[in-house]
């Protein structure tokens, strides 16, 4: 029932679709006030020397987006593959198509910026190479329903989904086969306790992030992209594959997922209102983490190697 639904709200035109996403604005920003505060001490925090004014425009333009992104996302099960080209633009894909000639496999590495669902089509930036595997790495959501509607959403386009607990288990096994590989991270989730490796300066906070990605990528030893990801206008993305590393394994711990941060925040910087602010991001402090640290070595207790 629930993906006749959304089959159903995806087959309007992008015309009647944002009609709806401005009625879903009203109902999300001024009647629930759907994450407002986390929204605005967000905002206010990562930008300090905006204005209060500059503060509530990027706030409002944040939902109106916010809004587009869920409707837009139910597009892909019902779009074809040329119109979604229409709407979504790639750039600098023939750089990695060098790298699948290459016989080497890609990991392309993302945040929560711009409509990153959409990005489950990365296939159809490598036309020359169309029976490549696109593994979209993802953590299950706790309801089944969903997970599975997400699961067909992102599938719609090539991509295949992949539980990020088996990911090397797949490569491994890719590799094997020769085949080309893209695997797709987006890698500015907040880790959990146990999963914590690694603190940076990220928007003015200091933040806890995930390292799991890039151990991976190091030991495939991956050509690395940054997906620079802008919206000109409704409707409309367009994709930069931005060179990251050449060859993972010959770079430092660390220097892969301090540079995505930095590319991630400059991409926040050029246009706020398209990064996932309702996202409690800065709710474990360092302070936190050194007590809870210190208590588990007291019990003997060791941190997780994420996958």
């Amino acid at each position: 029932m629930l993906k006749g639904l959304v089959y159903a709200l995806s087959l309007l035109p992008f015309c009647l679709l944002y009609a709806l996403a401005d009625v879903v604005f009203v109902l999300l920003y001024h009647i629930f006030r759907y994450r407002r505060k986390v929204v605005r001490n967000n905002l206010v925090t990562s930008f300090p020397d905006m204005s209060g004014k500059e503060v509530k425009r990027v706030e409002r333009r944040f939902y109106r987006w916010l809004c587009d992104y869920f409707l837009e996302t139910f597009k892909l099960l019902s779009m074809s593959d040329a119109k979604l080209l229409r709407h979504l633009e790639f750039r600098g894909g023939e750089q990695v198509e060098q790298v699948f000639a290459d016989g080497r496999t890609v990991a392309v590495i993302m945040g929560h910026y711009c409509n990153w669902e959409w990005l489950s089509a990365i296939g159809l930036a490598f036309p020359h190479y169309p029976d490549a595997v696109k593994g979209l790495i993802y953590h299950p959501l706790r309801s089944n329903p969903p997970d599975w509607l997400f699961i067909d959403i992102r599938s719609a386009h090539g991509g295949l989904c992949i539980n990020k607990r088996h990911v090397l288990r797949h490569l491994v096994q890719f590799k094997r086969e020769k085949k080309h590989v893209l695997f797709g991270y987006i890698s500015d989730q907040t880790p959990k306790w146990e999963n914590i490796h690694l603190w940076l300066d990220f928007l003015g906070h200091d933040t806890p992030v995930f390292t799991g990605g890039e151990r991976i990528m190091r030991k495939m030893d991956d050509a690395v992209y940054y997906l620079d990801m802008e919206r000109p206008c409704r409707g409309k993305y367009i994709c930069t594959f931005r060179l990251l590393s050449a060859h993972a394994a010959q770079e430092e711990e660390n220097a892969i997922t301090r540079r995505f941060f930095q590319m991630l925040e400059e991409n926040i910087h050029r246009e706020p209102a398209y990064y996932l602010w309702t996202h409690n991001r800065w709710k474990r402090t360092h302070a936190e983490y050194d007590a809870i640290m210190e208590e588990w070595r007291q019990q003997g207790r060791h941190l997780k190697e994420e996958n």
